[in-house]
């Protein structure tokens, strides 16, 4: 007998249940999506602009390593506030830093000759704002979804990203090359102060009576339990070396100068968000999986793959293509990383926790861009964008085969998994 349409089509498209029944997660969507928006535009403008500037594959790649420090002080300390302060506030005054860090963006552009220091000054600091805000973003999803529902939510999570990452990049892209950097930050500015009007009305969501005032102890204490939690440390190690060995994004100027297709670079960086859209929108069934360590593996083994045929494609639309591949296995894997995360680590924790994966989700971009432009300067763009998927696909099997409980992780026997969710559900009966 044949399978009803609706039928099918309940089984693919997402599960809105998370925002028909939360309204701290509707407002947290709607706030993440116009921020999303903006700050892919100021992700394409920054690059361009030092390109513009400096014409040099290092300049574009030295931007990435400006931010690592900021991002791994940020990020942990931010994770040790999310659990000793309320992460409303946290996340409202991040908000209002990072519209200032968007509008001196903006005042450089305007100056008749914008000083390139400024770029690497005030990005590396809206980076470390941003960190510090995310842990709090973070741990919230938990507690304002149910948790039969966190994969749904991790699915819907995804689709807000992607509103920004596709048309965001493009406009960026083709803003700059006509008006120049100045109205990109702009907008970038405007995007920041839109979202902190929703976020003031998410409800306070205070500590517990004892949590655990931030400290370095504190800090300690959560990289400790993360590295007890050999599933957690699989999560962390497979993404950072898949973005270490094939995270390219600077390379895109110089790729879209080879093809004559400059007023296009910000069609490539919209690429990667085009796939993971897509795969977003089908991924209803990434709910149904349990085996998500196992499904880590596979999406990230994936996108280096995709990556590695980016290289050996003719043509920009062949490029194009490669890179939204890769870009779907990356939802998919960060799907399955973010279900893990949330149905098993304690509410104490999740800030933590939080600031601990955001050094694994940032780390290894920022990494990698180092990586593909000192790469590049050896043996050109395509050489390193080949190069370096091969290396991702390789280290993810040897991760695999390395963290064997990782690899054989399932949702339904974990038994973190299982205490969170009695956890979760002696509340609400309670």
């Amino acid at each position: 007998m044949p399978v009803p349409k609706k039928s099918l089509f309940a089984q693919v498209l997402p599960d809105i249940t998370p925002l028909r029944e939360s309204r701290d997660f509707r407002l947290l969507t709607a706030s993440g999506a116009i921020t999303m928006f903006g700050t892919f535009i100021a992700m394409v403008t920054l690059p361009l602009q030092i390109w513009q500037l400096t014409g040099s594959y290092l300049a574009v790649g030295m931007m990435s390593l400006a931010e690592f420090v900021p991002m791994v002080v940020f990020g942990l300390w931010g994770g040790a506030l999310a659990d000793s302060l309320d992460r409303r506030t946290i996340i409202l005054w991040c908000e209002a830093g990072l519209a200032l860090t968007a509008s001196a963006l903006m005042v450089n552009a305007l100056l008749p000759e914008p000083r390139l220091w400024v770029l690497y000054v005030v990005g590396a600091l809206s980076v470390g704002v941003a960190c510090l805000q995310r842990p709090s973003m973070e741990s919230l999803i938990p507690q304002v979804v149910r948790h039969e529902q966190l994969g749904a939510a991790a699915v819907l999570t995804s689709l807000r990203w992607n509103f920004g990452a596709i048309a965001a990049p493009a406009l960026g892209g083709w803003l700059v090359a006509v008006y120049g950097p100045a109205p990109a930050y702009g907008l970038d500015c405007a995007c920041f102060l839109v979202s902190l009007v929703l976020l003031r009305r998410i409800g306070s969501h205070r500590p517990a009576r004892d949590a655990v005032p931030a400290s370095l102890r504190s800090l300690l204490d959560g990289v400790r339990y993360a590295v007890r939690r050999k599933d957690l440390m699989g999560t962390y190690l497979v993404d950072i070396a898949a973005m270490v060995f094939a995270m390219s994004t600077a390379l895109y100027p110089a790729l879209a100068e080879r093809y004559g297709a400059e007023s296009a670079t910000g069609l490539l960086y919209s690429a990667a968000a085009v796939g993971s859209l897509a795969a977003s929108l089908t991924g209803r069934w990434t709910a149904r999986v349990h085996r998500q360590g196992l499904g880590v593996i596979v999406a990230a083994a994936a996108w280096g793959a995709a990556v590695a045929l980016a290289a050996v494609v003719p043509g920009f639309w062949g490029l194009f293509a490669c890179l939204a591949l890769a870009g779907a296995a990356d939802m998919i894997s960060g799907v399955f990383r973010s279900t893990i995360w949330n149905q098993t680590i304690p509410n104490e924790m999740r800030g933590r926790l939080a600031g601990i994966e955001l050094l694994s989700y940032s780390t290894g971009p920022m990494l990698g861009n180092t990586r593909a432009s000192l790469m590049a300067q050896l043996g050109g763009a395509r050489f390193s964008l080949g190069a370096g998927g091969l290396l991702c696909v390789a280290a993810v099997a040897a991760l695999a085969a390395a963290l064997p409980s990782f690899r054989r992780y399932d949702a339904r026997t974990d038994e973190h998994a299982l205490a969170e969710r009695t956890r979760r559900a002696t509340q609400a009966t309670g």
